[in-house]
């Protein structure tokens, strides 16, 4: 289908009865790395996750890569009895980079209509850690909230401490005062993957400050 000369299709595949049921639960949009040479530990983490999420009704959204934390969080959902959404671009998927795997897949005209598309689908935001793609989904939905463009939550799964330097530097942000003090609120850290969906089982009532 095109739209104001944007790509925007989707790709179902067959869903069952029972995982249209569990679906209404809500999607939590996963943001995290299609690297695939890391610390199996992170992909332990990522699989955890999904199946967690599975385990609690969600659907997963994600970037829908096949390899690294992305294929990972996928697998984890999937072998779980979940539902997952992947949301990739068009030359993503012309590349091979599209996970067979996916239930349901959107393919966007590039990577701006995927984080939009993404966000607009997004009930809740959990990011794992990644490289540049990763931090800029972070922070541009950070920038979002603060902004008050979106109100979806945003959960940080700080594995192995990868995000200690980043929540560092906002934390220095604040002191420094690009950032109010309030603005600490717009992100809740988690340890482990069980924590992380803990948080989105009781969401925080937070009232962002104006960033003016």
């Amino acid at each position: 289908m095109f739209e104001n000369s944007c790509l925007l299709y989707r790709v179902p595949k067959f869903i069952t009865f029972a995982a249209m049921k569990r679906e209404m639960r809500g999607n939590v949009c996963v943001f995290c790395a299609s690297s695939a040479n890391i610390d199996a530990r992170y992909l332990d983490d990522a699989r955890e996750l999904g199946q967690r999420l599975a385990q609690g009704g969600w659907r997963c959204v994600n970037g829908g890569g096949a390899v690294g934390l992305m294929g990972a969080v996928t697998d984890g959902s999937l072998d779980a009895g979940g539902m997952v959404t992947g949301v990739i671009p068009k030359f993503m998927v012309d590349n091979g980079w599209c996970y067979d795997r996916l239930e349901d897949v959107i393919v966007t005209a590039d990577m701006h209509q995927r984080k939009h598309t993404m966000s607009e689908m997004a009930d809740a935001v959990i990011a794992l850690p990644g490289g540049v793609g990763t931090l800029e989904e972070l922070l541009e939905t950070l920038t979002w909230r603060q902004l008050g463009l979106v109100k979806t939550p945003v959960i940080i799964l700080n594995t192995l401490g990868y995000y200690d330097s980043l929540l560092a530097l906002l934390q220095h942000a604040i002191d420094e005062g690009f950032m109010k003090p309030g603005h600490a609120s717009l992100w809740r850290v988690a340890s482990t993957p069980a924590e992380a969906v803990a948080l989105l089982d009781h969401p925080e009532d937070v009232v962002i400050e104006s960033k003016y």
